[in-house]
């Protein structure tokens, strides 16, 4: 895949997908603990998304970037605007805001973020979406 064609994957991915996670490892198998506090957040709020692991080809986290100015894996997308990183997901998640702005209902008592386990190498976005 060409940079220009990788650009277009993401750009279509934010657009196609309500809810879109870009991340390190998947949310079964995050890679990092920030991809996993983020993935965990969604998870406790019951959340349909998409999820895209960019550790397979340095050149997804570098088109994303360029793509959306924010310089920092994950990046969450919400409707096809960013809303953050690890950070903001998670003050938005301890606040409610995250629940107000996905429209779903917080829950009462936060959940445990998954522990990050050792990615697999593969590539390919996640379909994280339930019937």
């Amino acid at each position: 895949m060409t940079n220009d064609e990788i650009r277009g994957f993401i750009d279509n991915a934010i657009q196609e997908n309500q809810v879109m996670l870009f991340m390190k490892g998947t949310p079964h198998e995050p890679a990092c603990g920030f991809s996993a506090r983020t993935a965990g957040a969604l998870n406790a709020l019951g959340v349909q998304y998409a999820a895209l692991d960019i550790l397979p080809d340095p050149r997804i986290r570098e088109e994303l970037s360029g793509l959306s100015g924010w310089p920092t894996i994950p990046q969450l997308f919400v409707k096809g605007e960013l809303v953050g990183g690890s950070d903001i997901v998670m003050e938005m998640f301890e606040s409610g805001e995250l629940a107000g702005l996905l429209g779903v209902e917080q829950p009462e008592e936060p959940a445990e973020a998954p522990q990050p386990e050792p990615a697999r190498q593969r590539i390919g976005l996640e379909n994280n979406l339930t019937d």
